[in-house]
């Protein structure tokens, strides 16, 4: 059975000092009222250590939001996957749209960071998706494939094993648009079906592949329901414990 997964990507938000009420709150919750499925939160580096040392990794997990595509050296401001380990990190995203964006990562970048993540034993958030203008055009399954294509699938079966998909329609990303459950369950199981056509159908039906555009509180249950969607990778509604809680109360 693959992994039923609720992520928070916290992305540029929360000082360290609230950072730490965050975490703090959602422990308390968590521990209190056991998830149905794994909880990580994707902090910015700078929490990172302080956070690892104070959460409960049997009812959350920890990750970065990103790391270097170099393994160490003269990269002023830049963070290694072995300092993300280091820090008693076990995730990364790697790939989100933003930093497609806004800071050019291309999918050469991109693979660099995959193989030195899992070099250094971190499990990888992979986000992949289309903008408005590829929707429109009807292009998202062709965007999808060539983001797999372009960064993870070199890999080995058994380094798969540690990439969780999340699709993200960039169109859907804190504008409040979310793709309809129909639109998300049909791109989830186009996406299963290039896992299963490079890996074959046993390690497709073990990859957890979440939803990432606008997920709430309010959606998530019509979302999580749907064969192919094993969770969500939640930006906005993850900043608050309860509205956090309440997407995790889904499963």
């Amino acid at each position: 059975m693959r992994k039923k997964i609720v992520a928070g990507n916290w992305k540029m938000n929360k000082n360290l000092q609230e950072g730490v009420a965050l975490a703090k709150e959602l422990n308390g919750l968590l521990v209190a009222d056991k998830p149905n499925c794994e909880v990580v939160i994707c902090t910015p580096f700078i929490h990172l250590a302080t956070v690892a040392g104070l959460i409960n990794n049997e009812v959350l997990q920890l990750g970065a939001e990103n790391c270097a595509d170099k393994a160490s050296g003269a990269y002023t401001g830049e963070v290694s996957a072995e300092m993300v380990k280091s820090t008693g990190a076990q995730y990364v995203i790697l790939g989100h749209s933003e930093r497609r964006e806004y800071y050019n990562e291309t999918p050469e970048i991109l693979k660099e960071k995959v193989d030195l993540a899992l070099a250094n034993g971190l499990k990888i958030l992979f986000c992949i998706g289309e903008s408005l203008e590829q929707r429109e055009a009807n292009q998202q399954n062709e965007v999808c494939k060539a983001e797999l294509e372009g960064s993870v699938f070199h890999l080995t079966p058994e380094q798969w094993a540690n990439v969780v998909i999340a699709y993200e329609p960039i169109w859907a990303i804190g504008t409040g648009k979310t793709a309809t459950s129909d639109q998300a369950e049909e791109i989830h199981a186009f996406i299963r079906s290039c896992v299963a056509e490079k890996y074959g159908q046993e390690v497709a039906d073990n990859t957890s592949i979440l939803y990432g555009g606008s997920c709430k509180g309010s959606n998530a249950p019509e979302l999580f329901a749907k064969p192919n969607i094993d969770g969500g990778l939640i930006g906005g509604a993850s900043l608050k414990a309860s509205d956090f809680k309440e997407i995790i109360d889904a499963f």
